[in-house]
């Protein structure tokens, strides 16, 4: 690995302790009585109750307790299997699974429901959401077998809906979503959330169990239509035109006293990026925090970006791509991202490329992502690796796999969505010169997008 490449990595981990719980919930004011966050205080003359929910539950609920003057009087936190459970949170921790629903989720939904409805207006509800709590929270309506709803999110994924569909879907069909568990609160609701979704829509992230839904049930059953699935599903299309399944709308009178704010986002990993590399002398550019598109393709004009930039150039970008399947093989969005750069990359010298999940999770593989540069196509073909049959395959982590270039953090305890990093060495130090000349760049054949018919979440 190269010097550059290790300092991708450094950066790497400089966003993602700019987006952990413990240093994001120093913006929360601590009151002997409860919480204040900017203009709004949850200060209960009764029970404090305190749910963590997603795939940074528990190190979210682990960092507001360290600082908490009062403890509450009830804890429930519900995060993946795998995810990070710190001690002092352990004994009030549900494991459920996470992209799929299991049996395990609804119970826990069912248990939250049953909870927050003996709460009075004497009481308060404080809610901690990430990424990963839709699938946590799943309790769907009255009439949908929960196998039935899983399977129909599977099916919008691998059909390439975008989060805003699917849970647009996820909102009209669950008895939590689209702000059902806060308008059937009686107590004062507060929830800190912690974005996983470009843009930052609160009324997205995690189906928004808090907040008022602009959506409609209309859109819903539009969605399925859109992706031929209202047949193929048609208790959840039947559901869909029912009254039962519309949402609390903004403006209801239940969300009076009810407050859901933003306590971290992709933008807040990157710009602890941009001053780390700032600080190393380099001169960075935040791109966007809204990256989408199809990976391999985003990869590709990155990777070329990044090709032809002058040195001490670093460019920064953070979203969600999509991966469309075209085959049988193990991977994720960011290694197929990375894998696309690599072409782009082959033969270039002092400059790399990161892609990355905040969450340590990239699709089907154990690694959150990977760094390359001009030299990785050189080392895998040592291995007897290609990088266009890999991609033909969406075979990015047996491409991956062993090479210096795998990034494989385990999960993290945070969840902004992916981040990427292209580096020019500002010196020609920070690179190992290549052992043999660096052939001419010859141009890469298409990466074959138009045989893929199945895609991917």
């Amino acid at each position: 690995m190269t010097p550059l490449a290790q300092l991708a990595r450094k950066v790497f981990a400089e966003g993602m302790a700019g987006v952990h719980p413990r240093n994001l919930m120093a913006r929360v004011s601590f009151t002997p009585a409860g919480v204040r966050v900017g203009d709004h205080i949850l200060e209960p003359t009764g029970k404090l109750f305190l749910v963590a929910v997603g795939k940074a539950g528990a190190t979210m609920a682990e960092a507001f307790l360290a600082r908490a003057r009062r403890v509450p009087e009830e804890t429930r936190v519900c995060v993946p299997s795998g995810a990070p459970v710190p001690a002092q949170v352990a004994p009030y921790t549900f494991l459920g699974t996470h992209p799929r629903v299991s049996p395990q989720n609804v119970a826990f939904a069912e248990e939250l429901a049953a909870a927050v409805a003996t709460l009075g207006p004497e009481d308060g509800l404080l809610v901690l959401l990430s990424g990963g709590g839709s699938a946590l929270l799943s309790l769907p309506l009255e009439g949908l077998a929960p196998e039935v709803f899983d399977a129909l999110v599977w099916e919008l994924g691998k059909a390439s809906a975008s989060i805003a569909e699917v849970n647009t879907v996820r909102k009209h069909l669950g008895k939590l979503f689209g702000g059902r568990l806060a308008a059937t609160c009686r107590a004062p609701v507060l929830a800190l959330v912690l974005s996983d979704v470009p843009g930052n829509d609160l009324a997205t992230i995690a189906s928004g169990p808090t907040v008022p839904d602009p959506t409609t049930s209309e859109q819903a059953l539009a969605t399925l239509e859109r992706y031929a699935l209202a047949k193929r599903f048609p208790k959840a299309a039947a559901i869909l035109e029912t009254p039962e399944s519309e949402t609390p709308k903004p403006g209801d009178p239940r969300f009076t006293g009810k407050a859901t704010v933003l306590l971290g986002s992709n933008r807040n990993a990157l710009d602890a990026m941009a001053a780390a590399l700032a600080a190393e002398g380099f001169r960075p550019q935040v791109l966007t925090s809204r990256l989408r598109g199809e990976a391999r393709e985003v990869g590709r004009v990155l990777g070329a970006l990044v090709a032809h930039a002058a040195p001490g150039t670093a460019l920064l970008a953070g979203g969600e791509t999509t991966v469309r399947v075209c085959g049988p093989g193990r991977g994720g969005r960011n290694l197929e991202l990375a894998l696309a750069a690599a072409l782009e990359l082959a033969g270039t010298s002092h400059r790399c490329l990161l892609a990355a999940g905040t969450d340590g999770v990239d699709g089907t593989s154990p690694a959150a992502g990977a760094v390359v540069d001009g030299h990785t196509l050189a080392r895998a073909k040592k291995k007897g690796r290609d990088a266009h049959k890999a991609l033909a395959a969406n075979n990015s982590w047996a491409f991956f796999e062993g090479l210096p270039e795998a990034i494989v953090t385990g999960a993290t305890g945070t969840n902004v969505a992916d981040v990427v990093l292209g580096l020019v060495a500002p010196r020609a130090e920070r690179s190992v010169p290549l052992r043999t000349p660096a052939r001419a760049r010859q141009p890469q054949p298409p990466l074959g997008l138009k045989a893929c018919r199945e895609p991917d979440s």
